[in-house]
């Protein structure tokens, strides 16, 4: 074999072990949470096995298109249910859900959170000119950010920014401030911890834009970040607006989903296993 062919197997043996590698990474930060889910669940409602539990929430997450690791977080967080109580959250007011301007998405009426936060991230991208970027939601469980939605980012750039703390990014930043936050040089800007800038360096951005998706009581509940492969001047003032107007719809409407969708999943799973206490449960 020539030196070329083996170069070329070394370099796809290189790359499939760092998949490997990245895959072990992400399974290791959703699984304490969901063992810790099903944990709670076993013992709440007298399941027999962990399998039994996550049957459980496998089935509440179906039914409501709410994603397994978002229902475990919100599960460990949440008050726990008054035994003597047949609803877990008796005194919950329902809202009306929130219009969205820059998309149709949340009028299919499946409720899905993932198609409007593919809308968000499609209009940064649009409104700033570029082909990258990622949308994070607060981590309920470890705190700060964990990616959602992404494109045009590379493997390792979603595994090194899969959680960011309160410090240390533009999206940290721009969290922190509730204010949008524009990068225009990677390189030099002082924002980043030398590791980040490295990994962003690599992925091919040299500026960025943060959008905080924000409720009108001034919460965070979510971050759009466009990555651009060039230095960035700024934005117009009109741009700024376009996504400032965009978080602020986005955010209430993912506070809405949080405190409807979310907790009819959790009821849902509630009712579950008080009527199915102490059986066993498979996945469906």
């Amino acid at each position: 074999m020539s030196t070329a062919g083996r170069t070329t197997d070394d370099d796809g043996e290189l790359e499939r072990l760092r998949a490997q590698v990245r895959d072990l990474r992400a399974r290791a930060r959703a699984y304490p949470l969901i063992s810790q889910a099903q944990g709670m669940l076993r013992e709440r409602y007298e399941l027999p096995d962990g399998e039994s539990a996550f049957a459980l929430m496998q089935r509440a997450s179906q039914r409501y298109n709410v994603k397994l690791r978002t229902l475990a977080g919100v599960l460990v967080t949440a008050p726990r249910p008054d035994g003597r109580e047949q609803l877990w959250f008796p005194r919950r007011v329902r809202q009306p859900e929130p219009e969205l301007t820059f998309t149709t998405a949340h009028r299919s009426g499946s409720g899905s959170r993932g198609a409007v936060l593919k809308a968000v991230l499609n209009r940064t991208l649009e409104v700033t000119g570029t082909d990258m970027g990622n949308v994070q939601l607060p981590d309920r469980a470890s705190g700060g950010l964990r990616i959602e939605e992404h494109t045009g980012l590379t493997p390792d750039f979603i595994d090194f920014f899969a959680h960011v703390g309160e410090d240390g990014t533009a999206c940290a930043k721009a969290a922190r401030d509730l204010a949008q936050v524009t990068v225009r040089e990677v390189e030099s800007d002082p924002v980043f911890t030398e590791p980040a800038r490295r990994a962003i360096l690599a992925a091919g951005s040299r500026a960025c834009h943060s959008v905080p998706l924000t409720t009108a009581s001034g919460l965070c509940v979510g971050m759009v970040s466009a990555h651009l492969d060039r230095p960035l001047r700024g934005l117009t003032a009109a741009q700024t607006k376009t996504l400032g107007t965009m978080g602020a719809e986005a955010g209430r409407w993912l506070a809405w989903h949080d405190r409807t969708v979310v907790l009819d999943a959790l009821e849902y799973l509630h009712a579950l296993g008080r009527s199915g206490r102490g059986s066993r449960l498979r996945r469906s």
